[in-house]
Protein backbone atom coordinates (compact mmCIF):
# COMPACT_ATOMS: atom_id res chain seq x y z
CA UNK A 1 0.00 0.00 0.00
CA UNK A 2 1.78 3.48 -0.89
CA UNK A 3 2.15 5.86 2.11
CA UNK A 4 -0.43 9.19 1.04
CA UNK A 5 1.94 11.31 2.96
CA UNK A 6 4.22 13.51 0.30
CA UNK A 7 6.79 13.87 2.98
CA UNK A 8 7.63 10.38 3.79
CA UNK A 9 11.14 9.29 4.60
CA UNK A 10 11.75 7.55 0.60
CA UNK A 11 10.90 10.97 -0.43
CA UNK A 12 13.29 12.31 1.18
CA UNK A 13 15.87 10.13 0.92
CA UNK A 14 15.22 10.02 -2.72
CA UNK A 15 15.93 14.31 -2.50
CA UNK A 16 19.36 13.84 -1.03
CA UNK A 17 20.23 11.05 -3.05
CA UNK A 18 19.94 13.27 -6.06
CA UNK A 19 21.38 15.97 -4.41
CA UNK A 20 24.60 13.76 -4.32
CA UNK A 21 24.62 12.90 -7.66
CA UNK A 22 23.63 9.55 -7.34
CA UNK A 23 20.83 6.69 -9.18
CA UNK A 24 19.06 4.57 -7.16
CA UNK A 25 21.26 1.77 -8.17
CA UNK A 26 24.37 3.79 -7.08
CA UNK A 27 23.39 4.40 -3.73
CA UNK A 28 22.03 1.05 -3.24
CA UNK A 29 25.62 -0.22 -4.20
CA UNK A 30 26.94 1.94 -0.91
CA UNK A 31 24.03 0.81 1.73
CA UNK A 32 23.93 -3.29 2.82
CA UNK A 33 20.13 -2.99 1.34
CA UNK A 34 18.62 -4.08 -2.11
CA UNK A 35 18.11 -1.85 -4.94
CA UNK A 36 14.50 -3.31 -4.85
CA UNK A 37 14.09 -2.08 -1.24
CA UNK A 38 15.46 0.86 -1.85
CA UNK A 39 13.15 1.80 -4.58
CA UNK A 40 10.26 1.04 -2.65
CA UNK A 41 11.17 2.82 0.21
CA UNK A 42 11.52 5.73 -2.35
CA UNK A 43 8.57 5.51 -3.89
CA UNK A 44 6.63 5.38 -0.53
CA UNK A 45 5.29 1.43 -0.64
CA UNK A 46 7.29 0.61 1.82
CA UNK A 47 8.59 1.49 5.14
CA UNK A 48 12.03 3.11 5.87
CA UNK A 49 13.37 0.99 9.14
CA UNK A 50 15.40 3.30 11.63
CA UNK A 51 18.96 0.58 10.22
CA UNK A 52 18.13 1.37 6.48
CA UNK A 53 17.69 5.49 7.48
CA UNK A 54 20.88 5.06 9.40
CA UNK A 55 22.53 3.16 6.54
CA UNK A 56 21.03 6.01 3.76
CA UNK A 57 22.61 8.59 6.42
CA UNK A 58 25.87 7.04 6.69
CA UNK A 59 26.24 6.69 3.02
CA UNK A 60 24.87 9.94 2.05
CA UNK A 61 27.02 11.80 4.78
CA UNK A 62 23.91 13.46 5.75
CA UNK A 63 22.27 13.71 9.45
CA UNK A 64 19.80 11.43 10.13
CA UNK A 65 17.50 14.00 10.72
CA UNK A 66 17.52 14.95 7.33
CA UNK A 67 16.13 11.95 6.18
CA UNK A 68 13.60 11.76 9.06
CA UNK A 69 12.57 15.35 8.70
CA UNK A 70 12.88 16.70 12.22
CA UNK A 71 14.82 19.64 10.87
CA UNK A 72 13.31 23.10 11.15
CA UNK A 73 12.24 24.17 7.02
CA UNK A 74 13.80 28.00 7.81
CA UNK A 75 16.74 28.47 6.36
CA UNK A 76 17.83 30.89 9.32
CA UNK A 77 18.15 28.90 13.05
CA UNK A 78 15.10 29.79 14.85
CA UNK A 79 17.39 31.45 17.46
CA UNK A 80 18.76 33.71 15.25
CA UNK A 81 15.15 35.17 13.77
CA UNK A 82 14.49 35.47 17.17
CA UNK A 83 16.88 37.98 17.84
CA UNK A 84 16.28 39.87 14.52
CA UNK A 85 12.54 40.51 15.48
CA UNK A 86 12.47 40.42 19.28
CA UNK A 87 13.23 44.03 19.49
CA UNK A 88 10.76 44.67 16.55
CA UNK A 89 8.13 43.13 19.11
CA UNK A 90 9.50 45.15 21.75
CA UNK A 91 9.35 48.50 20.15
CA UNK A 92 5.64 47.78 18.88
CA UNK A 93 4.49 47.76 22.39
CA UNK A 94 5.31 50.93 23.66
CA UNK A 95 2.62 52.80 22.10
CA UNK A 96 0.12 52.82 24.79
CA UNK A 97 3.19 53.71 27.65
CA UNK A 98 4.15 57.24 28.48
CA UNK A 99 7.42 58.64 26.87
CA UNK A 100 10.31 57.68 28.30
CA UNK A 101 11.96 61.07 29.53
CA UNK A 102 15.34 58.99 28.37
CA UNK A 103 14.01 58.65 24.56
CA UNK A 104 15.76 61.07 22.24
CA UNK A 105 14.12 61.22 19.51
CA UNK A 106 15.29 62.98 16.05
CA UNK A 107 13.89 65.51 14.11
CA UNK A 108 9.98 65.14 12.78
CA UNK A 109 11.61 65.69 9.44
CA UNK A 110 14.07 62.80 9.38
CA UNK A 111 11.52 60.21 10.94
CA UNK A 112 9.47 61.11 7.92
CA UNK A 113 12.50 60.18 5.63
CA UNK A 114 14.03 57.77 7.76
CA UNK A 115 10.04 55.98 7.36
CA UNK A 116 10.58 56.13 3.79
CA UNK A 117 14.17 55.03 3.75
CA UNK A 118 12.75 52.03 5.34
CA UNK A 119 10.20 51.02 3.16
CA UNK A 120 13.17 51.38 0.37
CA UNK A 121 14.66 48.59 2.25
CA UNK A 122 11.39 46.48 2.38
CA UNK A 123 10.61 46.99 -1.28
CA UNK A 124 14.16 46.47 -2.39
CA UNK A 125 13.97 43.19 0.25
CA UNK A 126 16.99 44.60 2.24
CA UNK A 127 15.36 42.13 5.11
CA UNK A 128 18.23 42.27 7.56
CA UNK A 129 18.69 45.74 7.31
CA UNK A 130 15.59 46.90 7.38
CA UNK A 131 14.72 44.20 10.44
CA UNK A 132 17.78 46.08 12.08
CA UNK A 133 16.76 49.90 11.51
CA UNK A 134 12.53 48.77 12.81
CA UNK A 135 13.50 49.00 16.65
CA UNK A 136 14.88 52.15 16.84
CA UNK A 137 12.43 53.95 14.33
CA UNK A 138 9.24 52.63 15.87
CA UNK A 139 10.43 54.09 19.34
CA UNK A 140 11.59 57.17 17.99
CA UNK A 141 8.10 57.56 15.96
CA UNK A 142 6.08 56.87 19.07
CA UNK A 143 7.57 59.30 21.10
CA UNK A 144 7.60 61.98 18.75
CA UNK A 145 3.65 61.06 17.57
CA UNK A 146 2.92 61.37 21.40
CA UNK A 147 4.95 64.46 22.42
CA UNK A 148 4.31 66.37 18.75
CA UNK A 149 1.73 64.63 17.12
CA UNK A 150 0.95 65.52 13.23
CA UNK A 151 -1.08 63.97 10.43
CA UNK A 152 2.84 63.58 8.50
CA UNK A 153 3.77 61.90 11.65
CA UNK A 154 1.33 59.53 12.43
CA UNK A 155 1.68 58.80 8.50
CA UNK A 156 5.11 57.78 8.86
CA UNK A 157 4.52 55.48 11.78
CA UNK A 158 1.31 53.97 9.84
CA UNK A 159 4.40 53.70 7.01
CA UNK A 160 6.74 51.78 9.87
CA UNK A 161 3.97 49.64 11.02
CA UNK A 162 3.75 48.07 7.80
CA UNK A 163 6.79 47.47 6.95
CA UNK A 164 7.20 45.81 10.11
CA UNK A 165 4.42 43.92 8.61
CA UNK A 166 6.28 42.94 5.55
CA UNK A 167 9.71 41.95 7.04
CA UNK A 168 7.83 39.84 10.01
CA UNK A 169 5.92 38.09 7.19
CA UNK A 170 8.88 37.45 4.86
CA UNK A 171 10.74 35.99 7.87
CA UNK A 172 7.66 33.57 8.44
CA UNK A 173 6.70 35.42 12.19
CA UNK A 174 3.19 35.91 10.82
CA UNK A 175 1.88 36.18 14.73
CA UNK A 176 3.98 39.68 15.20
CA UNK A 177 3.41 40.57 11.51
CA UNK A 178 -0.72 40.30 12.90
CA UNK A 179 0.06 43.17 15.30
CA UNK A 180 2.08 45.25 13.37
CA UNK A 181 -0.90 45.38 11.57
CA UNK A 182 -3.00 46.56 14.38
CA UNK A 183 -0.26 49.14 14.94
CA UNK A 184 -0.82 50.64 11.44
CA UNK A 185 -4.41 50.90 12.27
CA UNK A 186 -3.93 52.43 15.02
CA UNK A 187 -1.65 54.84 13.43
CA UNK A 188 -3.68 55.46 10.49
CA UNK A 189 -6.88 56.50 12.41
CA UNK A 190 -4.77 58.90 14.28
CA UNK A 191 -3.94 60.47 10.96
CA UNK A 192 -6.86 60.67 9.74
CA UNK A 193 -6.53 58.58 6.07
CA UNK A 194 -8.87 56.67 4.91
CA UNK A 195 -6.53 55.26 2.57
CA UNK A 196 -4.28 54.35 5.06
CA UNK A 197 -6.75 52.32 6.79
CA UNK A 198 -8.30 50.65 2.78
CA UNK A 199 -4.46 49.71 2.56
CA UNK A 200 -4.45 48.30 6.18
CA UNK A 201 -7.57 45.74 5.43
CA UNK A 202 -5.95 45.01 1.87
CA UNK A 203 -2.86 43.86 4.01
CA UNK A 204 -4.92 41.63 6.36
CA UNK A 205 -7.05 40.55 3.82
CA UNK A 206 -3.86 38.95 2.28
CA UNK A 207 -3.10 36.96 5.76
CA UNK A 208 -6.09 34.86 4.45
CA UNK A 209 -4.49 34.03 1.11
CA UNK A 210 -3.07 30.50 2.48
CA UNK A 211 -4.80 27.05 1.18
CA UNK A 212 -6.44 26.26 4.31
CA UNK A 213 -7.60 29.73 5.74
CA UNK A 214 -11.29 31.18 5.41
CA UNK A 215 -10.69 32.80 2.41
CA UNK A 216 -14.52 34.70 2.80
CA UNK A 217 -13.33 37.01 5.90
CA UNK A 218 -10.81 37.95 3.54
CA UNK A 219 -12.91 39.07 0.88
CA UNK A 220 -15.31 41.06 3.93
CA UNK A 221 -12.14 42.65 4.54
CA UNK A 222 -11.41 43.78 1.17
CA UNK A 223 -14.90 44.87 0.93
CA UNK A 224 -14.60 46.89 4.05
CA UNK A 225 -11.40 48.98 2.59
CA UNK A 226 -13.53 49.65 -0.20
CA UNK A 227 -15.96 51.58 1.89
CA UNK A 228 -13.30 53.49 3.75
CA UNK A 229 -12.05 55.04 0.09
CA UNK A 230 -16.13 56.57 -0.30
CA UNK A 231 -14.48 58.74 2.85
CA UNK A 232 -11.46 60.28 0.76
CA UNK A 233 -11.66 62.41 -2.07
CA UNK A 234 -11.19 61.60 -5.54
CA UNK A 235 -7.43 61.00 -6.57
CA UNK A 236 -5.00 58.81 -8.49
CA UNK A 237 -4.40 57.45 -4.98
CA UNK A 238 -7.62 56.56 -4.39
CA UNK A 239 -7.83 54.70 -7.62
CA UNK A 240 -4.77 52.63 -7.17
CA UNK A 241 -5.56 51.78 -3.88
CA UNK A 242 -9.09 50.93 -5.14
CA UNK A 243 -7.04 48.80 -7.75
CA UNK A 244 -4.74 47.38 -5.43
CA UNK A 245 -7.79 45.97 -3.40
CA UNK A 246 -9.48 44.21 -6.65
CA UNK A 247 -5.59 42.17 -7.16
CA UNK A 248 -6.02 41.17 -3.11
CA UNK A 249 -10.01 39.85 -4.16
CA UNK A 250 -8.28 38.74 -7.06
CA UNK A 251 -5.93 36.42 -5.42
CA UNK A 252 -8.05 35.77 -2.54
CA UNK A 253 -11.02 34.23 -4.92
CA UNK A 254 -8.40 32.08 -6.73
CA UNK A 255 -7.60 30.61 -3.69
CA UNK A 256 -11.26 29.58 -2.87
CA UNK A 257 -11.22 28.42 -6.77
CA UNK A 258 -13.71 30.62 -7.79
CA UNK A 259 -13.19 31.32 -11.49
CA UNK A 260 -15.64 33.80 -12.01
CA UNK A 261 -14.95 36.39 -9.13
CA UNK A 262 -11.49 35.80 -10.57
CA UNK A 263 -12.30 37.52 -13.70
CA UNK A 264 -14.24 40.14 -12.26
CA UNK A 265 -11.48 41.53 -10.17
CA UNK A 266 -8.74 41.38 -12.43
CA UNK A 267 -11.04 42.93 -15.30
CA UNK A 268 -12.01 46.17 -12.61
CA UNK A 269 -8.43 45.82 -11.37
CA UNK A 270 -7.08 46.41 -15.10
CA UNK A 271 -9.16 49.31 -15.76
CA UNK A 272 -8.55 51.14 -13.25
CA UNK A 273 -5.09 50.30 -13.96
CA UNK A 274 -5.54 51.87 -17.70
CA UNK A 275 -7.12 55.05 -15.83
CA UNK A 276 -3.76 55.38 -13.33
CA UNK A 277 -1.17 54.14 -15.55
CA UNK A 278 1.94 53.05 -13.35
CA UNK A 279 2.00 55.13 -10.48
CA UNK A 280 5.14 54.38 -8.65
CA UNK A 281 4.11 54.46 -5.37
CA UNK A 282 1.28 55.73 -3.29
CA UNK A 283 1.43 55.48 0.51
CA UNK A 284 4.31 52.50 -0.28
CA UNK A 285 2.43 50.19 -2.48
CA UNK A 286 2.72 50.25 -6.48
CA UNK A 287 0.08 49.81 -9.01
CA UNK A 288 -0.66 49.76 -12.22
CA UNK A 289 -0.66 47.75 -15.32
CA UNK A 290 2.33 45.42 -14.38
CA UNK A 291 0.94 44.96 -10.81
CA UNK A 292 -1.81 43.90 -12.34
CA UNK A 293 0.04 41.42 -14.55
CA UNK A 294 2.03 39.74 -11.59
CA UNK A 295 -1.29 39.36 -9.40
CA UNK A 296 -2.94 37.49 -13.06
CA UNK A 297 -0.13 35.24 -12.93
CA UNK A 298 -0.64 34.45 -9.61
CA UNK A 299 -4.27 33.62 -9.83
CA UNK A 300 -3.77 31.82 -12.94
CA UNK A 301 -1.19 29.41 -11.15
CA UNK A 302 -3.94 29.10 -8.37
CA UNK A 303 -6.75 28.04 -10.78
CA UNK A 304 -3.62 25.79 -12.40
CA UNK A 305 -4.34 27.93 -15.47
CA UNK A 306 -0.25 27.34 -15.98
CA UNK A 307 -0.19 28.46 -19.80
CA UNK A 308 -2.34 31.55 -18.97
CA UNK A 309 -0.13 32.43 -16.31
CA UNK A 310 2.94 32.10 -18.57
CA UNK A 311 1.32 34.20 -21.06
CA UNK A 312 0.54 36.80 -18.51
CA UNK A 313 4.01 37.08 -17.79
CA UNK A 314 5.31 37.93 -20.95
CA UNK A 315 2.86 40.40 -21.85
CA UNK A 316 4.11 41.93 -18.81
CA UNK A 317 6.23 45.84 -19.26
CA UNK A 318 7.78 46.14 -16.16
CA UNK A 319 8.09 49.78 -15.63
CA UNK A 320 11.34 51.66 -14.66
CA UNK A 321 12.65 51.14 -11.02
CA UNK A 322 10.66 48.55 -10.38
CA UNK A 323 10.61 47.37 -6.73
CA UNK A 324 12.91 44.04 -6.54
CA UNK A 325 10.79 42.16 -4.39
CA UNK A 326 7.68 42.39 -6.56
CA UNK A 327 10.00 41.20 -9.85
CA UNK A 328 11.29 38.15 -7.60
CA UNK A 329 8.35 37.02 -6.61
CA UNK A 330 7.02 37.25 -10.19
CA UNK A 331 9.90 35.17 -11.41
CA UNK A 332 8.87 32.66 -8.63
CA UNK A 333 5.35 32.30 -9.45
CA UNK A 334 6.66 31.98 -12.92
CA UNK A 335 9.04 28.81 -11.98
CA UNK A 336 5.83 27.18 -10.31
CA UNK A 337 4.12 27.51 -13.95
CA UNK A 338 7.27 26.61 -15.60
CA UNK A 339 7.79 23.56 -13.48
CA UNK A 340 4.20 22.33 -14.01
CA UNK A 341 4.09 22.67 -17.63
CA UNK A 342 7.57 20.30 -17.70
CA UNK A 343 9.63 23.33 -18.42
CA UNK A 344 12.18 22.07 -15.68
CA UNK A 345 15.47 24.09 -16.81
CA UNK A 346 13.75 27.38 -17.18
CA UNK A 347 12.13 27.22 -13.98
CA UNK A 348 15.37 27.16 -12.25
CA UNK A 349 16.48 29.53 -14.17
CA UNK A 350 14.12 31.26 -12.56
CA UNK A 351 14.81 30.47 -9.56
CA UNK A 352 18.32 31.53 -10.08
CA UNK A 353 17.22 35.20 -11.45
CA UNK A 354 14.93 35.69 -8.31
CA UNK A 355 18.20 34.95 -6.33
CA UNK A 356 20.33 37.54 -7.81
CA UNK A 357 17.44 39.85 -7.62
CA UNK A 358 16.07 39.65 -4.14
CA UNK A 359 18.47 36.92 -2.49
CA UNK A 360 17.19 37.52 1.15
CA UNK A 361 13.30 37.42 0.62
CA UNK A 362 13.96 34.67 -2.09
CA UNK A 363 15.72 32.48 0.43
CA UNK A 364 12.75 32.47 3.10
CA UNK A 365 10.05 32.20 0.27
CA UNK A 366 7.66 28.96 0.84
CA UNK A 367 7.17 28.58 -2.84
CA UNK A 368 10.73 28.71 -3.72
CA UNK A 369 10.84 25.74 -1.26
CA UNK A 370 8.40 23.73 -2.77
CA UNK A 371 9.37 24.07 -5.96
CA UNK A 372 12.99 23.16 -5.24
CA UNK A 373 12.02 20.25 -3.74
CA UNK A 374 9.73 19.69 -6.72
CA UNK A 375 12.69 20.13 -9.21
CA UNK A 376 15.29 17.45 -6.98
CA UNK A 377 12.64 14.93 -7.00
CA UNK A 378 11.72 14.97 -10.70
CA UNK A 379 15.21 14.36 -11.88
CA UNK A 380 17.45 11.18 -11.28
CA UNK A 381 20.31 13.06 -10.73
CA UNK A 382 20.27 17.04 -9.99
CA UNK A 383 22.30 19.39 -11.63
CA UNK A 384 25.22 21.51 -9.39
CA UNK A 385 23.20 24.93 -9.56
CA UNK A 386 20.01 23.18 -8.40
CA UNK A 387 22.00 21.55 -5.64
CA UNK A 388 23.66 24.81 -4.40
CA UNK A 389 19.96 26.17 -4.32
CA UNK A 390 18.80 23.62 -2.63
CA UNK A 391 22.06 23.92 0.15
CA UNK A 392 21.22 27.61 0.57
CA UNK A 393 17.38 27.89 1.55
CA UNK A 394 18.26 24.88 3.57
CA UNK A 395 16.59 21.65 1.68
Amino acid sequence: MHLPDDEHIGNRIAVQRKRAGLTQRGLAQRIPYSYSLLRHVESGHKKASPELVDAVARALRVDTAALTGQPSEHPMRPDRVAALVRPIREALDLYDLPTDPRTATASPSDLIASADALCRDVREARLYQAAAGLPDLLTDLTASCHERPSTELWRAMASACRSAHDVTVKLGCHDLAVIALDRMGWAAEHAGDPLLGAIRQYKRALSYRSPDAEHGIGLRMVAYGHRLLEQARESTGKLAVAGQLHLGGAVLAARAGDRPAVEEQLARAAETAARTGEVGTVHWLSFGPSNVGAHEVFARLQLRQYDEALAAARAIRPPHGWAASRQAALLVDVARAELATGRNEAALTSLLKARRLAPQQTRFHPRVRETVLELLQSRRRSPDALTRLATWIGV
